[in-house]
């Protein structure tokens, strides 16, 4: 998988760590990072660095793990629903990926410890496969990071941080039952003594699934079982040089039926190993090496009712990545942070023409400057050289002002690119039972001729010759202006406006007609769309045991090739199939698929001290959005038909005893919200207990 260059830098990077460890520097170890600690809410994605989240002039918010524990949150997709302006939404794999500032789930970048998970088989990285029973914090940022992380971090970062070994030895116990049979069972340990710490993480979570279809002969989602395998450990070789070694397994087996006579198994293998190297030199200069391997294998398969195989589809992923920085503070107000690094990624899939293979190097450094006690400004750049795609450089701006202890303002300009994934180059997928055809940018040249010559086009639409040019990178600049208000340490206020504008984004069209009379379809270059904003944040501590937050975010999000065809009067629509067209006006374009124009939540905290008692209420609400054309335009309109807007309503009730056992109570979606036609992934009312040893 590695190619002869890739080796040599593998080797100069890792002989630049080793020259690191045996540095005999005899200044004390660098301490800011352990005084940083001492301070709420830091923040590690922004900047690759530990910064309180507060001096931020970028949009970051963190999920703490208090809140992951007073909510009884199991799964990533449970815990980010409840956050202003991210929604999971299902593709048509069954998988819940993420929108944020009302960009699709395939361009924001999903990290663990700093680290991208893969297994993106349809462009959306399958949120509920991740545990958080370890996770010691979430981070998100929003707006375009590819100045720091390069592809699919165009719309944004989510980061989960796992926990860390600490000094003694600790366990804890968790296990909850809810509806439809679940059942999710967590085994934390951890141990550190003198230079050696070691954390262990297990979970196992199985489900009878649910159906929201009684009539018909599938689950909505089929009975499954998964395993979490998470091990970590750090060791001190000395005060200035820690070794960090970390492990992650998931497997998932889940029923696979297609139909009354069609029915097997789909099975996820992935795994995940990190080797990490942090040295400081001295107060001002320290140095990290990761290297990193990730795979993710799914396989599923179909038998008949004799137990003869019908059919089976795999995907198989590999990406290696190594990456050497370095962070230099030339004082108290000045830092620099930089790095370099390689990628190979590799797939082997069915329905590909081809077993890819990408490779890439990257280098990027980053300014963060503090002026005159009230001015903070960050300055970076990242530039990617591929082997597929067209270099892309990805620079960032961000600056924040300080009136005073209360008000703040803040502004963040940024490039974002999102490089075209192995689908959309090397798909050959045909639908065995509709007879369309789906081929991948680089797979036309070579697959339509095959289809020519065998009888099976009646037309082509799109000369081969148009694909002979690359499929470019999708690419954004993402604007963002914030003001922070927090009169006091009960009430903070933050607003936030925001606009990404995206061109060259990644679109299907029609670039043939088959004998059947189905279409073949392919990916090209061509709209250019834009999302843009205004969220608020707010958090008010009536006493010291009741506390309120809430968000709220307005989203407009369009294509302006279609904003443009509305207002030139070329759109029309009709009310059903036998009544005449008629002109639409500017007005009555609504905006892209599966967007709300409004979402929102609002969360109450009560204590009872004497009770060692803590209730939670959490509601959110996403207002109406339309999930596809359904009068004939190719458009969303207001005449089209909309899924009705709802509210989900979430309570938590959790009870400590004799502060190393905790009973929980709680009730998911207390109003029993269904729409079995349109929303998947929310199963109905979901009551749960719970229980936790903490030793």
């Amino acid at each position: 998988m590695l190619n002869n260059s890739y080796s040599f830098l593998i080797i100069l990077i890792t002989l630049i760590s080793s020259l690191s460890i045996n540095s005999q520097e005899k200044d004390e170890a660098f301490k800011d990072s352990t005084e940083i600690q001492k301070l709420q809410e830091v923040v590690v994605s922004v900047t690759k660095i530990k910064r309180q989240l507060s001096s931020l002039p970028l949009p970051a918010q963190i999920i703490s793990n208090k809140e992951i524990q007073n909510t009884n949150s199991i799964r990533l997709s449970d815990l980010l629903n409840e956050q202003t302006g991210l929604i999971t939404v299902s593709d048509f794999g069954g998988g819940e990926g993420i929108q944020l500032q009302g960009l699709d789930s395939q361009y924001t970048l999903i990290l663990i410890d700093g680290l991208p998970l893969i297994g993106r088989s349809a462009g959306t990285l399958d949120l509920s496969r991740i545990n958080i029973g370890n996770v010691q914090q979430i981070e998100i940022v929003k707006g375009s990071s590819s100045s720091l992380y390069g592809s699919e971090a165009l719309g944004g970062v989510i980061n989960i941080i796992t926990q860390t070994p600490k000094s003694g030895f600790k366990s804890s116990l968790n296990y909850s039952l809810d509806t439809f049979n679940s059942h999710d069972l967590n085994i934390n340990l951890s141990s550190k003594k003198k230079k050696l710490g070691i954390i262990l993480f297990i979970n196992k979570h199985t489900s009878d699934g649910y159906d929201l279809l009684s009539d018909d002969f599938q689950q909505t989602v089929e009975p499954f079982k998964d395993y979490t395998l998470n091990t970590k450990l750090t060791y001190s070789f000395s005060e200035k040089t820690l070794l960090t070694v970390s492990i992650r397994n998931y497997l998932e087996t889940q029923n696979n039926v297609a139909s009354k006579s069609l029915a097997g198994k789909s099975e996820i293998n992935e795994w995940n190993n990190l080797f990490k190297i942090n040295h400081f030199f001295n107060k001002k200069f320290e140095s990290t090496f990761e290297f990193y391997i990730t795979k993710y294998q799914a396989e599923e398969y179909l038998n008949d009712l004799n137990g003869n195989l019908f059919s089976k589809n795999y995907f198989d992923q590999a990406l290696l990545k190594s990456e050497l920085r370095s962070a230099f503070s030339i004082n108290k107000k000045h830092a620099v942070i930089g790095g370099i690094g390689l990628t190979s990624e590799q797939i082997d899939r069915m329905d590909f023409i081809d077993a890819p293979k990408f490779d890439s190097s990257y280098i990027y450094l980053q300014y963060d400057g503090y002026y005159n006690n009230n001015t903070t400004l960050i300055v970076g750049a990242r530039f990617d050289n591929h082997n597929v795609y067209n270099s892309q450089f990805s620079p960032k701006a961000a600056l924040r002002f300080k009136f005073n202890n209360s008000f703040s303002i803040k502004s963040s300009i940024g490039h974002g690119f999102k490089a075209p994934d192995f689908r959309q180059l090397y798909f050959n997928f045909s639908n065995a039972t509709v007879g369309y055809t789906v081929l991948g940018y680089n797979a036309v040249s070579k697959i339509i001729p095959q289809l020519e010559s065998a009888g099976q086009l009646a037309s082509v639409f799109i000369p081969v010759s148009n694909f002979n040019n690359e499929l470019k990178a999708e690419n954004s600049i993402s604007y963002n202006i914030g003001i922070d208000y927090k009169p006091s340490s009960n009430f903070k206020l933050d607003i936030n406006f925001f606009r990404n504008d995206v061109k060259d984004l990644i679109d299907t069209q029609i670039i043939a007609q088959k004998t059947n009379g189905q279409n073949v379809f392919s990916y090209y270059n061509v709209a250019k769309v834009f999302t843009n904003g205004i969220e608020f944040n707010s958090y008010w501590k009536l006493n010291n045991n009741i506390a309120v937050s809430g968000g709220y975010q307005l989203l407009i999000a369009k294509d302006k090739k279609t904003k443009q065809d509305y207002k030139n009067g070329n759109i029309y629509a009709r009310l059903n199939p036998f009544s005449p067209s008629f002109q639409l006006n500017k007005n009555d374009y609504f905006g892209l698929f599966n967007r709300s124009r409004h979402m929102g939540n609002i969360k109450i905290f009560y204590n009872v001290p004497k009770w060692n008692l803590q209730a939670n209420l959490r509601i959110t609400y996403r207002s109406k959005y339309g999930l596809s054309d359904t009068n004939g335009n190719n458009s969303l309109d207001k005449y089209d038909d909309f899924v009705n807007a709802y509210s989900l309503w979430n309570i938590a009730i959790n009870k400590t005893l004799n502060t190393k056992y905790k009973l929980g109570f709680g009730v998911k979606n207390i109003f029993d919200f269904k729409d079995s036609q349109n929303i998947s992934n929310i199963a109905g009312q979901l009551i749960y207990g719970k229980f936790n040893i903490n030793l």
